[in-house]
C-alpha cells in the first residue's frame, strides 16, 4: 500500500477481557495523510461493540465495567464523557472526566440479560459534542444461582396392578432459570431418592418406570416416591430440587370369588307368598368395581324348580322357598392375562327348611272408602268388611272397632259378619269425615289381630236454614230520601250443595207492606235494604226492626227469619253519621242571654241548698248500734240520701229480728231483744194488721208484727219512698212474692235493669213498678 499506514488505537475493553486481548479501532485517513488519488477518509476517534460482566456481584465497592476514551482527550480535563440508555444513572454510572463505567446495583441475568447504552464525548468549554453518539451493549454473564424446579408437583399417577418391569408411570420435567447456552448451569440430571425398588427414573429424560414386577393392589395400593433434579450435570456443587409423585395401583381381576361357608342353613314360613325373601348369601372377592361383579345361579339341587335367585347391586342373593340347592358365584368380567389364577367362580350348598307360623288375619282390601248420607237412619248397614286367617287352620274371625278411632261411638260392627252400621245420627256440618280402624281377631289366638282403615265420608243433605252472615245493624240518616240504599245483606248456610249456595231474600209477611223500608233481591246471594220514604226523625222513632226472610234452593227448601236493626241517625251533608242518640231539647232561639244566665244561676242555688240539707241531715243521724265484728247478715244498710224522712233511715239492731219460728225451735230467746223493741214502741203504735194470716204485735210474734205494721204504714203513706228503709237478711216475712231482696246475691242476676216483674208483686211494690216498670202505652211500629 506504499506510504499508506493503518493506524489503530487501543480503546475500551472490559476489565476481565482486557487481559486476554485488546480492542482495536481503525482510524480513518485524512486528506493530509493520503496521497494523490487515494480515497479521503474521515478519522473516527472511538468505536466499541460490547462488554461483559458477571451477575450477582456481592462486593462492597461498585463493580468496574470498563473505560471510555477518545483520541481527542489530551488529558487536560477538557473532555466530558456522557452515558445514556438502559440503566444509565440508576444501574450504571460514568466518571465524566476519566470515562470509567461502574455498576452500582446488583445485576441478575435472570431479570435482565443485557443493557443497551450510548456514549458521547463533549467539549467542556464549548459545551458541544466532539463525537457522534455510539452504542454499546453490556451483557450479564450467567452463574449457577438457580436450582431446578418442578412447576406442577406434587404429581399423581395411576398404573394397573401387576404391571411388568419397565412400564412407564409418568414423565417429569424440571426447569432451571440459568442460561442453558453457557456452561452446565442448566444441565439437569434426574434421580430417585425414595421409592426403590418399586420404581426408577431415567437420569436424562425424567421418565418414571416400574422396576419391580408383581405389585399387588390387594397388598398395597398407594406408593409415594421422591424424584430429584440436579444441575451442573449432577456434579458435586450443583443445585437440586425435588418433587413427590403419588402412584396408585388400579385393580385388575386377579382374584376369584369365594363363599364364606360351604353349607348355609335357612328356613322359610309355609305361608310365605311367591317372591318372599328366604335368605341372603354372598361370595367375597378381593377385587373391586366391575372386577368384583358376579352372577349367581342354581346349578343343581331338588329345589331348582321351586326357588329363584336374584342379584342386587350389593351382590346379595334373595331366595324364594326351600330344600337343598347348589349355588355358584362367578365373575362376569374376566381378564385373560390372569386366567391361570382361576377358575374365577365358587360353589356353595344352601339347605332351606320350611317352618309353620301363626299369622294375623288379613282383610280382603288394604283400605276401605265409604260414602254415607247424613240423613241415614240409625242402624243402617252401609258396609260389610271381611278378613280371613292365612294359616292352614283357618280359624274363626271376630270383628271390632278400635275405640280410639271412634270416640263419639257413631258406628257399630257385627262381631261375626263384619257389617258396619250407624248407632248415632250423622251430621256432616258437625263432622264430615270419620276415619275408623276395624280389627279382626282370631278366636283361637287373641294375640293375632289384623287391622284395616275405613274412611267414611258423610254426604250432605239440605238440613240447615240460611241466616244472615252476621248480626247486622243498619243506619238511616234523618235526611235520607225515598229509594236510598242503607244496607247490603248476605247470608250463610252450613250446608254445602254441589251446585253452590243460592239464596232468596224477602221481607217477612208481617213487614211486607210496611211504609218505611223495602228489600230488593239482587239474585247474587245479596240483597239491598232501601228506604220507602223520607222525613226521618229520631224524636219520632229512633230504632226500627226489620224481619228478613231467607230461603235456599235445595230440596227440602229451608227458610229462616233474621231481624235487621235500623237506627235513625243525624248525619252531615255528605251522609256521614254524626249521632244516633235522641237529640236534647233545644232552647228557643228567642231566649236572651240574660234569661239563660238567670236560669243557670237558679239551678246552681238549688244545688247548693240541696247539698246543705243533705249535710245537715248526715250530722243529725246516729246509728243505734255499730259493731264491725257483727256477722254480715246482721248489718244495717243505711241510705243517707234517700229523701224519705228521718224515720226511714233509723238504724236497728237486726240481731233482734231473727225469724220467730226459728226462735221457737231454739227454745230460748235472746235477752237483748225486748229493750230495743220497747224503745221503738214510742215512735210507732203497735196495732194488729188486718191481712190474712197476720199476727198482732206482742208475745213471741212481736218482731213479725212490728215489721208488718211498718210495711203497712209505708204502703198507705203517699209521701213514703218506694222502698223499705229497714232491710233484713235472716227473716223477711212469710209468703212474700218478691222472695229475697237481699243485695248479697244481686251480683249474679242477669236482670238488674228489668223491672217489669214488679207489677206482679202486689200493692206494696206499686210505686216501684210505676217508677221502674214498663208502661203499657201505644208504642210506635217496629218497622
Amino acid at each position: 500500500m506504499g506510504k499508506e499506514k493503518a493506524k489503530w488505537r487501543r480503546v475500551l475493553c472490559s476489565s476481565w477481557y482486557q487481559s486476554l486481548t485488546s480492542c482495536l479501532v481503525p482510524l480513518k485517513l485524512t486528506q493530509e495523510e493520503s496521497g494523490a488519488g487515494l480515497l479521503i477518509r474521515v478519522k473516527r476517534g472511538w468505536v466499541w461493540n460490547q462488554f461483559f460482566v458477571l451477575e450477582e456481584y456481592t462486593g462492597l465497592e461498585p463493580l468496574y465495567i470498563g473505560k471510555l476514551h477518545s483520541d481527542m482527550d489530551l488529558g487536560d480535563g477538557s473532555i466530558k464523557y456522557i452515558l445514556s440508555g438502559d440503566g444509565a444513572g440508576t444501574t450504571f454510572t460514568i466518571d465524566d472526566s476519566t470515562g470509567d463505567i461502574h455498576a452500582i446495583k446488583r445485576l441478575d441475568r435472570e431479570v435482565k440479560a443485557q443493557y443497551l447504552l450510548q456514549a458521547q464525548a463533549w467539549n467542556r468549554q464549548t459545551d458541544r459534542p466532539l463525537e457522534p453518539k455510539s452504542e454499546f451493549i453490556v451483557k450479564i454473564q450467567d452463574i449457577n444461582d438457580n436450582e431446578p424446579k418442578f412447576l406442577d408437583g406434587p404429581y399423581q399417577a395411576c398404573i394397573p396392578e401387576m404391571s411388568t418391569i419397565g412400564t412407564e408411570v409418568i414423565r417429569l420435567t424440571a426447569t432451571d432459570a440459568d442460561d442453558p447456552t453457557y456452561g452446565n448451569s442448566a444441565r439437569v440430571v434426574y434421580s430417585i431418592l425414595q421409592g426403590q425398588p418399586y420404581f426408577s427414573v431415567e437420569p436424562k429424560t425424567g421418565v418414571v418406570r416400574v422396576s419391580l414386577a408383581g405389585m399387588d393392589r390387594e397388598v398395597r395400593e398407594i406408593y409415594s416416591i421422591i424424584i430429584q433434579a440436579k444441575d451442573m450435570g449432577g456434579q458435586l456443587g450443583g443445585l437440586a430440587g425435588t418433587t413427590v409423585v403419588n402412584i396408585t395401583l388400579s385393580d385388575v381381576n386377579d382374584n376369584p370369588p369365594v363363599f364364606d361357608q360351604k353349607l348355609y342353613q335357612m328356613s322359610v314360613l309355609e305361608s310365605a307368598p311367591v317372591g318372599s325373601v328366604v335368605g341372603r348369601i354372598r361370595a367375597k372377592d378381593r377385587d373391586i368395581g366391575i372386577n368384583a361383579e358376579m352372577r349367581y345361579s342354581i346349578i343343581d339341587g331338588d329345589g331348582r324348580d321351586t326357588f329363584d335367585i336374584s342379584t342386587d347391586p350389593t351382590n346379595l342373593v334373595d331366595f324364594n322357598e326351600s330344600y337343598t340347592l347348589k349355588i355358584e358365584g362367578a365373575n362376569t368380567h374376566l381378564d385373560h392375562r390372569f386366567l391361570d389364577k382361576g377358575p374365577f367362580s365358587h360353589v356353595t350348598i344352601v339347605h332351606v327348611s320350611v317352618e309353620d307360623i301363626d299369622e294375623p288375619p288379613e282383610f280382603s282390601s288394604a283400605a276401605y272408602y265409604i260414602e254415607v248420607s247424613e240423613e241415614a237412619e240409625i242402624g243402617t248397614v252401609f258396609k260389610t268388611v271381611s278378613a280371613r286367617d292365612p294359616d292352614s287352620s283357618n280359624n274363626s274371625i271376630r270383628y271390632s272397632i278400635e275405640m280410639t278411632t271412634d270416640l263419639g261411638k257413631y258406628f257399630y260392627i257385627d262381631i261375626t259378619s263384619g257389617a258396619l252400621m250407624t248407632v248415632l245420627a250423622l251430621d256432616r256440618e258437625e263432622l264430615s269425615w270419620h276415619n275408623i280402624t276395624v280389627l279382626a281377631m282370631e278366636m283361637s289366638n287373641p294375640s293375632m289381630i289384623g287391622s284395616v282403615s275405613v274412611a267414611v265420608k258423610i254426604l250432605d243433605v239440605n238440613d240447615n236454614p240460611p241466616s244472615l252472615t252476621q248480626y247486622f245493624e243498619a243506619f238511616v240518616c234523618e235526611s235520607a230520601k225515598a229509594g236510598q240504599l242503607i244496607q247490603t245483606v248476605t247470608a250463610i248456610d252450613p250446608d254445602d250443595p254441589l251446585g253452590g249456595q243460592h239464596f232468596y231474600y224477602s221481607l217477612a209477611p208481617e213487614a211486607a207492606n210496611n211504609p218505611n223500608f223495602t228489600l230488593r233481591d239482587n239474585q247474587d246471594n245479596t240483597a239491598w235494604i232501601l228506604t220507602r220514604r223520607g222525613g226521618w226523625s229520631q224524636q219520632d222513632q229512633s230504632v226500627y226492626y226489620l224481619p228478613i226472610l231467607i230461603s235456599d234452593r235445595e230440596l227440602p227448601v229451608q227458610t229462616s227469619t233474621s231481624t235487621l236493626t235500623i237506627r235513625v241517625c243525624s248525619c252531615d251533608v255528605e251522609g256521614n253519621i254524626m249521632s244516633c242518640n235522641a237529640e236534647a231539647y233545644h232552647l228557643p232561639a228567642s231566649l236572651s242571654r240574660g234569661a239563660l244566665i238567670a236560669i243557670l244561676a237558679c239551678i246552681f242555688v238549688m244545688l247548693v241548698m240541696i247539698l246543705l240539707m243533705l249535710s245537715l241531715r248526715s250530722h243529725r243521724k246516729k246509728p243505734y248500734l255499730h259493731d264491725e265484728e257483727d256477722n254480715v247478715h246482721e248489718n244495717i244498710v243505711r241510705y243517707d240520701d234517700e229523701g224519705g224522712g228521718e224515720e226511714d233511715t233509723e238504724a236497728f239492731d237486726i240481731a233482734a229480728m231473727w225469724n220467730p219460728h226459728e226462735a221457737h225451735l231454739v227454745g230460748k230467746q235472746r235477752q237483748d231483744m225486748l229493750p230495743e223493741i220497747e224503745s221503738l214502741s214510742r215512735y210507732v203504735p203497735l196495732a194488729c194488721v188486718g191481712w190474712p194470716g197476720s199476727v198482732c204485735v206482742g208475745g213471741d210474734s212481736n218482731v213479725q208484727g212490728y215489721v208488718l205494721s211498718k210495711l203497712l204504714e209505708a204502703d198507705l203513706d203517699p209521701c213514703a219512698p218506694p222502698y223499705d228503709s229497714l232491710q233484713t237478711y235472716a227473716y223477711e216475712g212469710e209468703g212474700s212474692v218478691a222472695e229475697s231482696l237481699s243485695s248479697l246475691q244481686s251480683g249474679c242476676s242477669n236482670t238488674d235493669h228489668e223491672y217489669d216483674y214488679l207489677n206482679d208483686w202486689g200493692p206494696r211494690f206499686k210505686k216501684l213498678a210505676e217508677m221502674y216498670g214498663v208502661l203499657e202505652t201505644n208504642n210506635p211500629p217496629m218497622w
